[in-house]
């Protein structure tokens, strides 16, 4: 029922998350390894759940309806949303005047509280798109309207669920932790984006090519190929990237995320050293 074999690496991170936040809902105090590693699992479910949404794990829609409901309570908001505010804007505009997830906003140069200020402004702005989206599938196709509505129903029955059972473990255990996972999430796209060629055919996105980060991260670190083909499973990317990483700046290129931000938000403010130039 997988589409794709690797799928089975989502499904292990999946039931290693729910795993996680069983037995620190358990507990009920934050371990010193196991919080940071839900905050962590968290985030690959972000992750996870942007992939879902692009290329089904499944090749039957009962399957990815509850999948979908799983992610949510992970991710922090039914998965659906990235449909309208990711699929159908963000990769027709790609960062361009229009794209609600455009980056930065409301200051106009790369610096720490520029990317800090990010997160919550995009995600504000994305919200709105969810409704029109919404009502469109009710005009349009009623079944996928009730699938959708799904979602937000499952995922605010099981959050005021938790908060009736234990209002201090929802807020610990699951509340913080989606918040941690939607605005790292964001913090990517801005990465991914900031001081790139908007309109470019090949220097539109940031790629983070660590062989490490990618491997915990289902390859999301080969962005200009996603933007290129979309519909590609993460799996592939790899090889797509070989394929064209000649035709892409250099710069745009950075082997190590860590040693990017250090330098871009500790170090280069005080070298008063430019952005590089790229060409569209």
């Amino acid at each position: 029922m997988l589409r794709f074999r690797a799928d089975r690496r989502t499904l292990v991170y999946l039931a290693g998350t729910g795993f996680v936040v069983a037995v620190n809902w358990q507990r009920g105090a934050i371990h010193p390894v196991l919080y940071p590693l839900q905050l962590f699992l968290f985030f690959t479910a972000a992750v996870i759940s942007h992939n879902h949404n692009h290329l089904s794990l499944w090749r039957s829609k009962g399957p990815k309806l509850v999948t979908s409901w799983v992610i949510s309570l992970f991710y922090g908001f039914p998965a659906i949303g990235w449909v309208p505010t990711h699929n159908q804007v963000h990769h027709k505009l790609n960062n361009a005047e229009g794209d609600s997830s455009r980056c930065p906003k409301v200051f106009k140069g790369n610096h720490l509280l520029a990317l800090l200020v990010y997160p919550t402004l995009t995600s504000l702005l994305q919200t709105r798109e969810v409704n029109p989206f919404m009502a469109a599938l009710w005009r349009r196709n009623r079944r996928a309207f009730w699938a959708a509505a799904s979602e937000f129903g499952v995922f605010y029955a099981a959050m005021i669920a938790a908060f009736v059972v234990d209002w201090r473990k929802a807020l610990v255990f699951l509340l913080i932790p989606q918040q941690v996972a939607l605005f790292t999430i964001q913090v990517v796209n801005y990465l991914q984006h900031i001081e790139t060629a908007t309109g470019s055919e090949w220097n539109h996105s940031r790629n983070f090519t660590s062989p490490l980060l990618n491997g915990l991260l289902f390859n999301n670190g080969y962005h200009t190929v996603h933007h290129m083909k979309p519909g590609v499973h993460w799996s592939l990317t790899p090889a797509l990237d070989a394929e064209v990483a000649h035709r892409i700046d250099p710069s745009l290129r950075v082997p190590s995320l860590f040693r990017y931000l250090a330098f871009t938000y500790l170090v280069r403010p005080f070298t008063r050293q430019p952005a590089p130039t790229l060409q569209r």
